[in-house]
């Protein structure tokens, strides 16, 4: 087999939780460089591949450096046959290959989990090939019920502290179901992943564009598409055979809306302007987007101590408030009308 292969390295972007942007901005690594990049890798093909063939190619893309390996849904199958434990075959060997490289690997398999439940799980390996974290789907696909043993639905979204950030999962089906990508914003995430068997485009943009994460696909349609935190597509990529595509995003590059900013900005260039600038303006939305220009300079937590508040908490404060005061004039007097 010819396999092909696209490589792409866009604008850094990505936001954070400030408490994770001034962790990185203090550490040796964060002060030699800008922003707070990371390296990302996904792999999409259809499963039925050799394990060999992929432990290969996960081998040597691992070899140029990455800080995250995504590969796509139940990619060793979905059968009578495929279920394995957790930290099983397909596991271990990843395990050798995120130490060997010292990198995240995001593993989608048929798996073994609560209760000796069959799930369709993202297994996520650290860099010391230990496991952070799974996701079960939650939203099994039609066909994953009339298997021989169903396919058990996850509980919750999943949210995972990784040393570049807050990373979360959706799996493929998942998409059409909003509260899923809302419960990822509210857990912090900043970089979403979505192995998946098709791609669906148009309904990744739209969460992108509302919660102000980004969005990284792995898919069985030989493409990857990645989403920025306004929303738009920044890589759209597509190749025969097993595809790659490389990436590197900043999850330090912030994003603002101008309600109650617009003094403490000015204040934040005035005093910073060397450090960091204002990237994008998106009139229409009023939105704005930060970034550092200078290593070990944190364009996020700049901002926060200028007290300015990104437009994802801003979104969420405003409902709160707001939600308060609307059931306190619920209960007033009407005004009468003539």
């Amino acid at each position: 087999m010819i396999m092909q292969r696209k490589c792409c390295v866009a604008a850094m972007v990505l936001p954070a939780l400030i408490s994770v942007a001034l962790s990185h901005a203090q550490s040796p690594r964060a002060s030699r460089q800008v922003g707070r990049p990371v390296r990302i890798v996904s792999f999409s093909f259809r499963p039925g591949k050799p394990l060999d063939q992929i432990l290969k190619l996960v081998d040597r893309e691992g070899a140029k450096g990455a800080d995250l390996i995504v590969l796509p849904e139940t990619w060793r199958g979905q059968n009578d046959q495929s279920v394995e434990a957790i930290d099983g075959p397909t596991s271990k060997a990843l395990m050798r290959l995120a130490t060997k490289h010292q990198t995240y690997i995001v593993s989608p398999i048929d798996a073994i989990c609560d209760d000796k439940k069959r799930c369709n799980t993202a297994v996520v390996i650290d860099r010391e090939g230990k496991i952070a974290g799974t996701y079960n789907k939650v939203f099994p696909y039609w066909s994953e019920y009339r298997h021989k043993v169903p396919v058990h639905p996850g509980r919750d979204a999943s949210v995972i502290e990784t040393d570049f950030g807050k990373l979360g999962m959706a799996i493929c089906f998942d998409v059409n179901f909003p509260e899923v990508w809302q419960e990822l914003a509210d857990g912090g995430a900043e970089l979403v992943v979505w192995p998946s068997a098709y791609s669906a485009g148009r309904h990744l943009q739209a969460y992108a564009l509302l919660h102000h994460y980004y969005i990284v696909t792995a898919t069985y349609q030989g493409d990857c598409q990645v989403y920025d935190i306004t929303g738009e597509r920044i890589l759209d990529e597509r190749s025969e055979g097993i595809h790659v595509s490389r990436i590197i995003l900043d999850l330090d590059r912030g994003i603002y809306h101008r309600n109650f900013n617009g003094e403490k900005l000015t204040k934040l260039l005035a005093a910073h302007g060397d450090e960091i600038s204002k990237v994008e303006d998106l009139d229409r939305e009023a939105w704005y987007v930060l970034q550092a220009t200078e290593p070990g300079v944190s364009a996020r937590a700049l901002a926060k101590q200028y007290g300015m508040e990104e437009l994802r908490d801003y979104i969420h404060r405003s409902r709160r408030e707001i939600d308060k005061m609307r059931a306190t004039n619920s209960q007033r007097v009407p005004l009468s009308g003539k």
